[in-house]
C-alpha cells in the first residue's frame, strides 16, 4: 500500500465515525504549498464556513503559504467565521494526515479562536 492510499484509508474510517456522531466537520487538506480549511454541515451537503492561503485577505498577512504561521492564520479564519455562522462544535477531521506540524497549529489556532472539538 502507498503512502496516499494509507492516508485515504485513515480518512474513511475517521469520516465514518464522525457521521455516525452526527456533528458538524471542520476538515482539513494539506499540500506542500497550502493549507485548506471547511466547516460542512451535519449530512456533508453545505459548507458553513471556509479559508485556505490561496485567499488573498490570508496572503496578504503572511510571509509563506507552507508554513505553520500560515496554518495558523487559517485556523483563526476559519473559526471566525464558523462563529459568525453559528457553529460552535465540530468534529475535526484531519483528512488522514498525521496529527503534527501544519494539521496541529491549525486545530490549536481554531480553538482558541472559539471552536470546540
Amino acid at each position: 500500500m502507498d503512502k496516499k492510499t494509507s492516508r485515504l484509508k485513515r480518512a474513511l474510517k475517521l469520516r465514518c465515525k464522525i457521521r455516525q456522531l452526527g456533528a458538524n466537520r471542520l476538515t482539513i487538506h494539506r499540500t506542500s504549498q497550502h493549507i485548506y480549511a471547511q466547516v460542512l454541515s451535519k449530512d456533508g451537503s453545505t459548507t458553513l464556513a471556509s479559508a485556505s492561503t490561496t485567499q488573498a485577505d490570508i496572503k496578504a498577512v503572511v510571509k509563506s503559504t507552507s508554513n505553520t504561521e500560515a496554518a495558523i492564520a487559517v485556523g483563526k479564519m476559519v473559526a471566525e467565521r464558523a462563529v459568525a455562522a453559528g457553529v460552535t462544535e465540530v468534529a475535526f477531521d484531519r483528512s488522514g494526515f498525521k496529527y503534527h506540524g501544519r494539521v496541529k497549529a491549525l486545530a490549536d489556532a481554531a480553538r482558541e479562536a472559539g471552536l470546540k472539538f
